[in-house]
């Protein structure tokens, strides 16, 4: 009952912000298109709810010929970048997912679909429910956590998932955004954190 409220209150809350937000998501869309051409929208298929794939929208941040899998040199991020991502205003475009029904506003954030090829079964839980823009992880420590503990973090989210939970996240998310804290990642975060994985399931494998 409270996943059909939780929907409600997103899609009404995500139609209004996307209404209240257009002029600024505006103005960040031609500060991108002046410092550096390319699309102004990222899109990467990331793991949603029950594992289905989907596109999750955010404002490009770095140059478009940048190469995530080039490890000689860092990424590239614009200075338009910089300042939207330590705002989280790059995030901004993910009301679309919201209103699309791919995402909530509070919830595991989703990850690339690399991801989910090596969760353990208690950790799959993680996808019973909608990602979200913020999740128990996010506020949690962010980057400045290990990626099971950010699981072990998600999952506690979805096992005891209520409004208290929703209201507890979103007050540390806030608490988070005005410190600053924990949103620096350098090129490598995902790379180590899937050979996390991969050893993980080698030793379920091995034992």
């Amino acid at each position: 009952m409270y996943l059909v409220f939780k929907r409600v209150v997103s899609l009404s809350l995500a139609l209004i912000l996307f209404v209240m937000f257009l002029p600024i998501m505006a103005i960040i869309a031609v500060a991108i298109r002046m410092e550096s051409k390319g699309s102004v929208i990222f899109k990467q298929l990331r793991t949603g709810k029950d594992g289905k794939n989907f596109y999750c929208y955010k404002f490009r941040s770095m140059v478009c010929d940048n190469d995530v899998h080039d490890m000689s040199k860092k990424d590239e991020v614009t200075k338009v970048g910089k300042f939207i991502r330590n705002t989280s205003l790059d995030e901004l475009p993910q009301l679309v997912n919201i209103i699309k029904g791919e995402m909530a506003f509070i919830g595991p954030r989703p990850w690339i679909t690399d991801y989910a090829k090596y969760y353990t079964e208690d950790q799959r839980k993680r996808l019973e429910v909608s990602p979200g823009l913020t999740g128990l992880a996010q506020c949690s420590g962010r980057n400045n956590i290990s990626i099971k503990e950010k699981i072990d973090l998600d999952v506690k989210y979805v096992k005891n998932l209520s409004i208290k939970m929703d209201l507890y996240v979103l007050y540390k998310t806030v608490m988070c955004v005005l410190k600053n804290e924990g949103n620096e990642s350098d090129k490598n975060a995902i790379n180590n954190e899937l050979e996390e994985l991969r050893a993980q399931s080698f030793e379920r494998y091995i034992y």
